[in-house]
């Protein structure tokens, strides 16, 4: 029985301790310019996650988007999100644990900003605006790789400058 008890501890524990908006901004710098005229924007959006530990098993992430919508050369509005979560994690290997913090709470946190989003854009009496969903998964997968890229240029570039020096 007490070898039970010890196997359930170790099992892996996730729990969202509290989700919130850290930072958040929304500019229309060409206004009320921008709306005398013709609405045929360029949308681009751009996303980065971080993540930091609070405690022993305790992390906050914080994935941050910026919408840039532009109408020809001008920028309509430009919209900020920094939406941020503290989560308990426990019992996960290295590897499990980067792979939650770097894709499985963002995926929890970009509905939220997503939202916060949308309501700004509609705010500012623009039309409605819909981010479509992102693949978390997939973007902690190629930044993994990446790294991975990197680490062994950097070692092969190591390697030949120890051959030449010998």
């Amino acid at each position: 029985m007490a070898e039970v008890a010890n196997n359930e501890q170790q099992d892996p524990q996730f729990n969202i301790q509290r989700v919130y908006t850290k930072d958040i901004s929304f500019e229309t710098p060409n206004s009320p310019a921008v709306f005398q005229k013709e609405w045929n924007p360029e949308v681009k959006l751009d996303l980065d996650t971080r993540s930091a530990k609070l405690a022993d098993n305790v992390f906050e992430v914080v994935l941050s988007l910026t919408v840039t919508a532009k109408n020809g050369e001008e920028t309509a509005f430009l919209c900020e999100v920094q939406q941020a979560g503290i989560f308990a994690i426990n019992g996960l290997t290295e590897q499990q644990l980067a792979h939650s913090l770097g894709a499985y709470c963002p995926n929890i946190l970009f509905p939220y900003a997503r939202e916060a989003v949308g309501s700004l854009v509609s705010r500012g009496t623009f039309p409605q605006l819909n981010l479509a969903p992102v693949n978390f998964d997939a973007l902690f997968a190629q930044y993994v790789n990446q790294r991975q890229a990197g680490a062994e240029e950097a070692a092969a570039a190591s390697e030949k400058t120890e051959e030449a020096s010998a």
